[in-house]
């Protein structure tokens, strides 16, 4: 299971370093809404979570 996690993790790195530039310069621009807590990190951690949540389905539907 460790190793389908760390071969479906690329995908879910790549959604977390997108969303957190994408939702860094909104925050910047004074719009928060949508934001969790207000915080742009915990944002992107969750939208890279479901990344990965997605990316190990997907991958275990693939392989098994």
């Amino acid at each position: 299971m460790l190793g389908l996690v760390l071969q479906s993790s690329a995908p879910a790195v790549g959604v977390f370093i997108g969303v957190l530039i994408g939702l860094f310069f909104r925050k910047r621009s004074g719009k928060t809404e949508g934001l969790l807590k207000g915080s742009v990190v915990l944002t992107a951690a969750a939208a890279g979570l479901m990344s990965l949540a997605v990316m190990v389905a997907v991958n275990l539907v693939m392989v098994g």
